[in-house]
């Protein structure tokens, strides 16, 4: 199952942030002017969906390892060391992903106000050559992982 379709407890946070359901925001990231900011926050999500599976798959088979009407002699410390470092990791990885989305809904404007354009004493540069993210497979954002084709200066 794609992590796009995946809960995450981070929904009903991105529905307020962008006022609009999870579903429409990955349809909304597929477009030429998605945001940035909506890709990364995708992103994120995605990610978080796929460590909080990660999570409950470890916690079910642990519970499944303790029930009460299990054969005692089934049980294995060295299964449930290891599950104990799996779970350890899963969970840094939910707690990272949803700290690192987190910083960035907070950084984002409120829903309705426009980022004002921050002036720097820099001379603008020419623009570069964009990557062609219009590949199969990828959702178009600007940053998708992959080697991009980059279209050459005319």
């Amino acid at each position: 199952m794609s992590a796009q379709l995946k809960p995450s407890s981070a929904d009903d946070r991105l529905h307020q942030v962008f006022g609009v359901p999870v579903d429409d925001l990955y349809t909304a990231a597929v477009r030429p002017d998605a945001s940035p900011a909506l890709c990364r926050a995708l992103e994120l999500r995605s990610f978080l969906a796929l460590a909080e599976e990660q999570v409950a798959r470890v916690r079910d088979r642990v519970h499944a390892a303790m029930v009460g009407d299990r054969d005692m002699g089934e049980l294995s410390a060295e299964d449930l060391r290891t599950d104990a470092q799996w779970l350890e990791a899963a969970l840094d990885a939910r707690d990272g992903y949803r700290f690192a989305l987190d910083q960035l809904l907070r950084a984002m404007p409120a829903p309705g106000q426009h980022a004002r354009a921050a002036r720097t004493a820099q001379p603008a540069r020419p623009p570069r050559p964009v990557p062609d993210r219009g590949r199969p497979g990828t959702h178009g954002c600007r940053g998708d992982p992959g080697p991009p084709t980059v279209k050459a200066p005319a």
